[in-house]
């Protein structure tokens, strides 16, 4: 008996040491973090984690703090779903914060260690977005205000509960961009307002009719603080057709508020304004194309005292993606995405090449450094492992990591290292691709393959965690996942991004096509039972995949362009199209009738998802309607997913569960019979 009962006991044993696969449910329980910030005297760092609540489908966010010597995290908020934006005062006894705990989001200031937390701002417009001024006297927020009112609380509240107690919603629209991403644009703009630390009456340091910052996705902040706390530098476009412009310019304003002065004269976007330490320059990112978003990224140097500007990485055909000053304003530290990697690199004010500081198969980013320099903190993530904090010497050495908030929920899990593979595309270009493995994975066995098609179009796939289209997740369940990157990606230089423009479906599909022939042979894949999904452009792809080849047993279309003319007057940001199409439709119907995938409906064959969200303004849901009634009319087995509270992304978490059950379903419908 104690023989069989110890032979269970290891067979049990066996059972519980074997990994789950990494399936959706794992993927929303991981902790989220973002936003780390060493705090002045160089003992902390604070960080955000988000995690998700599935049964009340709520993404809450808290602040938390982790000492540089070593140690746990330390978790400093509980209260309210949003606790975010931790800015530390000068002398590391306050963080400014931002959190809806009082029912809206307002500004907040409490100790170092999260205790006497203080409401600062009361605004019905409400406030994101804080600076802490460097001598600890002034705050720097954003508020979406009514150009009228400015800063005047009163009048912005008395605005806002007169169009809540209107019976009318109409909306009468007299220009372009009136709906952005996922809103309809209301009569008013976001503006930089200060208001004294210790509370008091806010100021408008940006009155005016335009947003301020302009509207981003993410990414560095377009304003700063001088280190003299006399002046804020800020980011705007100035021209009369945001619709049509991606044109930004730097402007300074003395934070008490007065005129802004305009510093820079560029036709293309400046952007993430950076003071050094010492206060002489000023770092910048800019794009010279004017009304193209994809152009590279420089990294620029504005000397405050002559006006001069710098070009500081012209030789570097890569796109620089994030700057940091060193501490002794000799040097800027800044991330580079190269080959769906990024590294961290530095330069000297002087100019000169760039040199590596820190190199990594993966990707590494928001990098911050104690004040005497010796250490550096930034994160890291890669496609097996979401994004944690590390620290590692100035001197050299290994890297140590801060946090391993996910390391138990990982060890649970098989996940699967990213392989690369890279074949011939179009005209002979190396085209690189991503591969997972599947779960279980039997090098005797063949799979199903499914290949990931990224959207931007000018994007990538990199060794970078994702929480929307996360490869880990379809590997988990069976498939090889294969993510190409073919021209229009971004980290491969400028010329295979440029490839794209008028070119939507020529040589990228070319590339695409030839990353599938590389999959189908692989001694594991089986090459007829391949399916393809794609977002945004990838949902393009796909679209434009199903009128030009069958040799797909099943597709997934979320969020993509069907028909380009009705799209181009559907969008919002209309420098896209013009100048991914060379005009308008009416100035260009040739290009637009080429490249679009409505005119090759009666090829459809291969059974189709379609996903969209009717809350996209970026790729209307008209567009996946479109799609699915073409789908329907031509008897192609076809499935419809609409999202009525949605926008480009799919983003509530029960949301999530479903957008990734039906697309499960529907690729093993297909491929798995």
């Amino acid at each position: 008996m104690c023989r069989v009962a110890l032979l269970a006991l290891a067979a049990c044993s066996g059972v519980f040491a074997q990994k789950l696969p990494f399936d959706v449910q794992a993927l929303l329980r991981l902790s989220r973090i973002a936003d780390p910030q060493v705090s002045p005297d160089g003992r902390l760092a604070s960080f955000t984690v988000q995690t998700v609540d599935v049964a009340n489908n709520k993404r809450p966010k808290h602040i938390y703090v982790v000492p540089l010597a070593g140690g746990a995290p330390r978790k400093l908020t509980d209260a309210g779903e949003k606790n975010e934006r931790a800015r530390w005062s000068r002398d590391s006894k306050q963080i400014v914060f931002i959190s809806d705990r009082s029912g809206s989001s307002q500004v907040w200031m409490m100790s170092a260690d999260g205790t006497g937390a203080k409401q600062i701002t009361n605004l019905s417009t409400e406030a994101d977005g804080v600076l802490f001024s460097p001598d600890g006297k002034r705050l720097v927020f954003t508020s979406e205000v009514y150009p009228e009112c400015g800063a005047d609380d009163d009048c912005n509240r008395k605005k806002l509960d007169e169009e809540k107690a209107s019976k009318v919603k109409a909306r009468i629209i007299t220009s372009l961009l009136y709906r952005h991403w996922n809103q309809w644009r209301t009569a008013r703009r976001t503006h930089l307002l200060t208001v004294p630390a210790d509370s008091g009456p806010a100021k408008d340091l940006t009155p005016g009719t335009h947003d301020v910052p302009p509207f981003s996705l993410g990414g560095q902040d377009d304003y700063a603080i001088s280190p003299d706390s006399t002046e804020v530098c800020f980011a705007m476009n100035p021209d009369g057709s945001a619709a049509t412009s991606t044109n930004s310019e730097l402007y300074v304003v003395p934070i008490e508020g007065g005129a802004a002065k305009k510093i820079t004269n560029n036709p293309g976007a400046d952007s993430s304004p950076a003071y050094s330490p010492d206060g002489k320059f000023l770092a910048f990112r800019a794009q010279f194309r004017a009304g193209y978003e994809s152009d590279r990224w420089r990294l620029m140097l504005h000397e405050r005292a002559t006006g001069k500007v710098t070009n500081l990485t012209e030789r570097m055909d890569r796109w620089v993606t994030g700057e940091t000053w060193a501490p002794d304003s000799s040097k800027i530290f800044f991330t580079v995405e190269d080959r769906g990697r990024r590294s961290i690199q530095f330069i000297s004010v002087e100019g000169g090449a760039a040199r590596v500081a820190v190199a990594s198969d993966t990707e590494l980013d928001d990098v911050q450094f104690t004040p005497d320099g010796k250490t550096m903190v930034y994160s890291g993530q890669s496609g097996s492992r979401p994004v944690e904090l590390y620290k590692v010497s100035s001197s050299g050495g290994a890297a140590a990591p801060l946090t391993r908030m996910n390391d138990d929920l990982l060890a649970m899990h098989q996940l699967t290292p990213y392989e690369e593979l890279s074949t011939e595309g179009a005209e002979g270009a190396k085209v690189q691709s991503f591969l997972v493995k599947p779960f279980g994975f039997d090098a005797s066995k063949k799979y199903p393959v499914l290949m990931l098609i990224h959207g931007g179009p000018q994007g990538a796939w990199g060794e970078a965690w994702t929480y929307r289209w996360n490869a880990q997740v379809f590997a988990a369940a069976g498939y090889v996942v294969v993510m190409p990157n073919p021209r229009g990606s971004t980290g491969f230089g400028q010329k295979f991004i440029d490839d794209i423009n008028g070119d939507w479906g020529g040589r990228v599909y070319d590339d695409v096509m030839a990353a599938a022939d590389q999959a189908a042979a692989l001694p594991y894949a089986d090459k007829t039972r391949m399916a393809a999904a794609g977002g945004s452009y990838g949902g393009y792809m796909v679209n434009w995949i199903m009128g030009h080849t069958n040799r797909f047993k099943a597709l997934v279309s979320h969020a993509g362009v069907f028909d380009l003319r009705s799209k181009a007057g559907e969008t919002e940001e209309l420098w896209f199209p013009i100048w991914e199409f060379g005009g308008m439709p009416w100035d260009n119907p040739e290009m637009y009738a080429r490249w679009s995938p409505s005119h090759f409906v009666k090829e459809f064959k291969t059974p189709t998802l379609v996903i969209h969200g009717e809350q996209d303004y970026r790729v209307s849901a008209g567009q996946g309607l479109q799609l699915f009634t073409a789908l329907q009319m031509q008897k192609v087995p076809s499935k419809l997913l609409l999202y009525p509270d949605e926008g480009h992304w799919v983003q509530k978490p029960q949301n999530t569960l479903l957008w990734y059950k039906t697309f499960l379903d529907w690729i093993d419908t297909w491929t798995k019979k």
